[in-house]
């Protein structure tokens, strides 16, 4: 699966817009990161909208980004957060990442990203019991 925003993801980016759940304000909003294996569920860009499509996959525990940042400049939005950590990390194979909006539950929880060992080193990893961390991109996690 390459990495994605859809158009269902996309409307997330438009304060007035057609999504079902809002929009996401990505500094104030709580966005979680998660482990997925794609054995137990590949997520799919058609169908998979929240986060209970894909909690049966989550490798450990979904972690709340910090220190989160959104600028602007020359007409692009950058997203950023500091670095995290997923603790104590056990169980198959993960083989995605995804950022989600967490609302306080599961049903309701957009997805925002989702992205796969072509854009992230370390990807696939198997969990060994130990931390798995994850250090964004020095230029932001994406920019729009």
């Amino acid at each position: 699966m390459a990495n994605f925003f859809d158009d269902f993801r996309m409307e997330q980016f438009n304060p007035g817009g057609g999504s079902t759940h809002g929009a996401v304000d990505f500094v104030s909003d709580t966005i979680h990161a998660a482990l997925i294996d794609t054995g137990t569920v590949d997520p799919a860009i058609a169908t998979h909208q929240d986060w209970a499509n894909l909690t049966a996959a989550e490798i450990g525990t979904d972690t709340a980004l910090t220190s989160k940042t959104w600028t602007i400049a020359t007409n692009v939005g950058t997203f950023d957060a500091a670095d995290l950590t997923f603790p104590s990390v056990s169980g198959a194979t993960a083989e995605e990442l995804v950022l989600f909006k967490w609302s306080g539950a599961d049903a309701t929880s957009i997805l925002i990203m989702q992205w796969d060992s072509t854009d992230v080193t370390g990807l696939a990893v198997t969990p060994n019991g130990g931390d798995i961390t994850v250090t964004w991109n020095a230029s932001g996690i994406f920019a729009v």
